[in-house]
């Protein structure tokens, strides 16, 4: 596959006949999308004026596969695009790799979630995990909050990460900072440590794998769709649900998170009510600790593109405010999200 980061006239070329050999789509109109690490992502549009999602892969097409399948499977209880089937009946087109879907109006979740997006996200999230926890891959199961995130690992990472940043003659600003970043998540990962073990075991089923907000596409104040699912892998259904409920682009918003964070599980209760209260008190805990133990994207490599710098400094500074404010939260989920069903 060609290095579809550097197209030009040849490569868009090939993407046009691809599309009209593989699904009998005549595109008019190419429009990168810059958004996703592991693909490159185009706007379509057809002859007649409808829009598609083109994603071109370079890795794994087996995984990818699986991922397309799962979107599916969730799609029986969430709103998900569609996939398009090549005209030979796969999900994956050849010999250029690609998946076509149905485009998706709306904005991604990125602004935050705020007023009437809490419920509706809660809404979806509970129908999502309700129907995940089904999926054959792996039954629900206890697992010590420990395995989420590997502490001793997390300090050797950012060590070698401090450890490469004061080698260097000379530093970006965003190195600099980063560097100071790096070296007050480090001083506080004991702390991350003590968090964990002192929670509850918590549920692990299939997930989504990467609900952040980017994943999230809202219209107005209602879920339009979630996107980009990951191949189907267990994971821990509290640190999923902080992924988007904590994420930092709305916990930097301000303190109106909390409140918010509490509507959201209640309603992602109502859909859910076989949901384990010891996952929804461990929400913020969870998320906190993950957090704080990682070093994305600290550790990015030069030049770092303004966005991730943003979301670099907005996500250090939801770690630390999760942290402090832990106690407060805890308390507010124990009265309303986080306890249990009683009709």
């Amino acid at each position: 596959m060609k290095p579809w980061t550097e197209y030009g006239a040849t490569t868009l070329n090939e993407l046009t006949e691809a599309l009209e050999k593989s699904y009998g789509v005549q595109a008019v109109e190419l429009h990168r999308i810059h958004a996703g690490t592991n693909t490159v992502n185009f706007r379509v549009v057809d002859e007649t004026g409808r829009s598609w999602f083109a994603k071109l892969y370079d890795g794994n097409l087996d995984s990818e596969r699986e991922a397309i399948e799962l979107t599916a499977y969730a799609g029986r209880a969430v709103p998900v695009p569609a996939v398009r089937r090549t005209l030979d009946g796969d999900l994956i087109a050849a010999p250029l790799p690609m998946s076509l879907w149905e485009f998706v109006d709306g904005e991604t979740a990125e602004g935050g979630l705020t007023g009437a997006r809490w419920p509706a996200v809660g809404t979806v999230l509970g129908r999502l995990h309700r129907r995940l926890s089904e999926h054959p891959r792996a039954r629900p199961t206890l697992r010590p909050a420990t395995g989420l995130r590997d502490v001793a690992r997390a300090e050797r990472n950012f060590d070698v990460l401090i450890a490469r940043l004061q080698a260097r003659a000379e530093l970006t600003s965003f190195e600099a900072w980063a560097c100071e970043a790096a070296q007050e998540r480090r001083a506080l990962l004991g702390h991350a440590g003590a968090l964990l073990a002192g929670l509850p075991a918590l549920t692990t089923h299939v997930l989504h794998g990467d609900l952040a907000s980017p994943n999230l596409m809202l219209n107005g104040d209602d879920v339009a769709a979630v996107i980009d699912f990951q191949p189907p892998r267990p994971g821990f259904v509290a640190w999923e649900i902080a992924r988007i409920g904590c994420d930092p682009r709305t916990v930097i918003l301000g303190d109106q998170w909390i409140d918010g964070l509490a509507v959201l599980l209640d309603a992602y209760r109502s859909e859910h009510p076989a949901a384990r209260p010891d996952d929804l008190r461990s929400v913020v805990a969870a998320g906190c600790a993950h957090t704080l133990g990682s070093t994305y994207p600290l550790s990015a490599p030069a030049p770092v593109p303004a966005s991730l710098e943003l979301y670099a400094r907005a996500r250090h500074q939801a770690a630390l405010t999760m942290l402090d404010r832990l106690p407060e939260v805890q308390d507010r989920l124990s009265a309303a999200g986080g306890r249990p069903r009683s009709d």
